[in-house]
């Protein structure tokens, strides 16, 4: 609960409307400016700014509530030129919201105040003092010569150009077609998403470039064994998702290395077979029923991955549920 308890002051006081007070449009730093313009003395030329100063309204503050002023009709302005060739700037700051026409009536009645009366000596104008001889002006009749008679450039001589030998015949440009996608190519791009669980979600999109991709691998040599160890070997094998199974073999299949000879082999050494990454070292294939070859990481002994295992497991569980138990009768 709050109580009010006022006491009139007994002198240097303004009246100002409840509705200026508490007007919904403007801020604190507005009204505060306008109260404190009205409650200046009768001839005080103090200007808006001067008296924001004098509140301590910043320049933001005070940009913001002057122009919350305008807006409402409670400050306008004018610039007009007075004697002696002097702008000013009037302002007119009324206590209840005037239209432009009503401000410019009231403007019009006040008078022109400038700075100062009497003109600097240092301000007025210098008497003219008439240039040599007559002036006349500037020509506009034509183009200037087009031969001024000598060389008045400072540029310095070209030099003598010398012609251009015979230009050299241009290399014809190398044309590497992608061959076209061999049914070979496309069973191994298709076959890629049982490889490994990373390649699994390879868009559609890309199987035919993908194919051609391979298929300049099989054209070179390489076998669809040595391009699945090559894809396999490019996977990374710290556990790191792939995003983007796409674009990964994309980078992997650009390169084409030439293919091993296996007819040639040196006297005295014996092949060398490339060590597998410690990723293929896990795995084991699957001696269950496949399409392709498929991979996968034993947790023991076992030959079979875990699907062939639950097939398996189903198999024998629906055996065992239709046979019926036997009664032993001692």
């Amino acid at each position: 609960m709050i109580y009010r308890h006022h006491i009139a002051p007994p002198r240097a006081f303004s009246q100002f409307s409840h509705d200026l007070i508490r007007h919904p449009r403007l801020s604190s730093d507005a009204v505060r400016l306008l109260t404190w313009q009205l409650s200046l003395p009768d001839g005080a030329r103090e200007s808006l700014s001067r008296t924001a100063e004098r509140a301590r309204i910043g320049a933001c503050a005070f940009t913001r509530a002057k122009r919350q002023l305008k807006e409402e009709g409670f400050v306008h302005e004018r610039r007009l030129q007075g004697p002696g060739g002097h702008w000013v700037t009037q302002q007119l700051v009324s206590n209840v919201p005037l239209s432009a026409a009503e401000a410019a009536k009231i403007l019009a009645r006040m008078p022109v105040h400038t700075p100062s009366a009497d003109a600097s000596p240092q301000v007025a104008p210098s008497p003219r003092i008439p240039a040599v001889g007559v002036p006349t002006p500037p020509p506009t009749d034509g183009h200037p010569r087009q031969d001024p008679g000598e060389n008045t450039s400072h540029h310095p001589a070209e030099p003598e150009r010398k012609p251009d030998p015979a230009p050299k015949p241009e290399p014809a440009p190398e044309t590497s077609e992608t061959p076209e996608p061999s049914e070979a190519a496309r069973a191994l791009v298709a076959a890629l998403p049982h490889l490994s669980p990373d390649l699994r979600r390879i868009p559609r999109g890309m199987h035919d470039e993908l194919a051609r991709l391979v298929s300049r691998w099989l054209a070179a040599g390489h076998t669809p064994t040595a391009v699945r160890t090559h894809i396999l070997r490019g996977l990374p094998d710290d556990g790191t998702p792939v995003h983007r199974p796409g674009g990964l073999l994309r980078y992997l299949l650009r390169d084409v290395p030439p293919a091993p000879d296996p007819d040639v082999t040196l006297v005295g050494e014996q092949p060398v077979h490339a060590r597998p990454s410690s990723r293929l070292a896990t795995l084991r294939e699957c001696e269950g029923d496949h399409v392709q070859a498929t991979l996968f990481r034993p947790t023991g002994d076992e030959a079979l991955c875990r699907r062939c295992l639950n097939s398996r497991a189903t198999e024998a569980s629906r055996y065992t549920s239709h046979t019926p138990p036997r009664t032993v009768i001692a």
